[in-house]
């Protein structure tokens, strides 16, 4: 019997404390989203993070821009957004477009309102268990393990996506949970050997049911972070043949995403609270 793991209702208690952390400051924190094009994907989920952060109290622009726009234009912006006090975060919708340089867009903003954790610097206090803001995504992940409740203590994962930038803060958080974590791709060698072997496997592909049975551990865990629109419906890389196989899995949608929505809305706080005292 798989169990499914209920990010939107672990969301609902964080969101719940978000907003009563909001009303009680003196003034709302700041977020702006920068939006380049018209990726219908990128609209929703900009759309989702605003309405969540305002239905906390918290304060949100939208900075949206066309496809076209020149890397140059989007780090004068968020050279702009760093300077304003109202601002506390600062989120860019990736992925960008266009031709744009995003490494040079993502290491202007400001560490401390990189909510999102992507900055090199927000990365490299965390790799050095000195974090000041984690990704979103991670906290999401390590929440949804906690909901298991098992004990993780000495086990293994596996993370299988398309960018070590993504793995990076997962293997640390997970590493600080006494689970070894290994990054994979889907080009590496003997792929399915290597999930099947392992407690915990964390998809973040996009690959629509890309994980199959044969790739999992019987009663294994699985955290599904790869999203998809098929035919207007959002699918997970998980397939659905691993209902009865594993034994936790966390849906698409459902799973992850509330819970990274929710956790973007406590970065954007603790941004403001982090910025106030470094004055």
């Amino acid at each position: 019997m798989t169990e499914i793991l209920n990010g939107k209702i672990l969301a609902k208690t964080i969101r719940s404390k978000a907003k009563q952390r909001v009303e009680m400051m003196d003034s709302p924190p700041g977020l702006a989203v920068i939006l380049v094009g018209e990726n219908p994907a990128s609209q929703l989920y900009v759309g989702l993070k605003e309405d969540a952060a305002r239905e906390v109290g918290i304060y949100v622009e939208r900075h949206p821009y066309p496809e076209n726009t020149p890397t140059k234009t989007l780090v004068e912006v968020i050279e702009d957004l760093n300077k304003r006090k109202e601002i506390n975060g600062i989120l860019l919708q990736l992925p960008l477009p266009g031709d744009q340089d995003t490494d040079a867009v993502i290491q202007t903003i400001d560490p401390l309102k990189d909510v999102d954790g992507f900055h090199p610097e927000t990365r490299k206090l965390l790799l050095a268990n000195t974090p000041r803001l984690v990704p979103p995504t991670a906290l999401a992940i390590m929440r949804l393990l906690q909901a298991t409740r098992l004990s993780f203590n000495g086990k293994t994962a596996v993370i299988l996506g398309n960018s070590e930038v993504f793995a990076e803060p997962v293997i640390e958080l997970l590493r600080d949970a006494g689970v070894t974590a290994t990054f994979v791709t889907r080009e590496t060698p003997g792929l399915a050997t290597i999930t099947r072997a392992a407690d915990i496997l964390v998809s973040a592909l996009g690959a629509p049911h890309f994980v199959t049975p044969d790739m999992v551990k019987p009663s294994g865990v699985i955290i599904d972070v790869g999203t998809t629109k098929v035919d207007g419906k959002t699918l997970g890389d998980a397939s659905p043949d691993l209902m009865g196989h594993s034994g936790f899995m966390s849906p698409v949608p459902g799973g992850v995403g509330p819970l990274t929505v929710a956790y973007l809305l406590l970065n954007v706080i603790k941004a403001m609270e982090v910025q106030e005292r470094e004055k």
